[in-house]
């Protein structure tokens, strides 16, 4: 596990949580779990129940839906909120392109740290605005 200190460094860099302070940033630390993933491995399935919101610390991901590549994934991205949200299975399979590290948050939790972090909350839906915007451009 890295030390905690370093992923409080690296969350600070991460839009994500940029407007969180040192303390907060120590909390989420705490909060969530760190997992790696080898190349190749799928960490949601199109269709399967989900486990958690996802944020890439280091390595590149790839969403597929009906095994067609529609976006890459790195550093500071996320993924597995909406199923999380929603309460629904994933819209599409993530799989590691190489190795992978990222922060989890399972899955019941994701609810309560957003509205206990705001900003964090405001950052989210502006990048989920930011990829339905560039959804539409390519269907256009």
């Amino acid at each position: 596990m890295a030390a905690n200190e370093e992923i409080v460094d690296v969350l600070g860099g991460l839009s994500l949580f940029a407007d969180l302070s040192h303390p907060e940033l120590e909390e989420v630390a705490h909060t969530f779990e760190e997992e790696w993933f080898h190349a190749g491995q799928r960490i949601l399935r199109q269709g399967f129940h989900g486990s958690g919101f996802y944020v890439i610390i280091d390595g590149e991901a790839a969403v597929s839906t009906d095994g067609n590549e529609i976006a890459r994934l790195s550093r500071g991205d996320f993924f597995g909120q909406i199923s999380l949200l929603l309460g629904e299975s994933p819209t599409a399979d993530v799989s590691s392109t190489g190795s992978l590290h990222c922060l989890v948050l399972a899955g019941p939790a994701l609810e309560e740290f957003l509205t206990a972090h705001p900003p964090v909350m405001f950052r989210m839906l502006q990048a989920l605005a930011r990829r339905l915007r560039a959804s539409n451009r390519w269907r256009s």
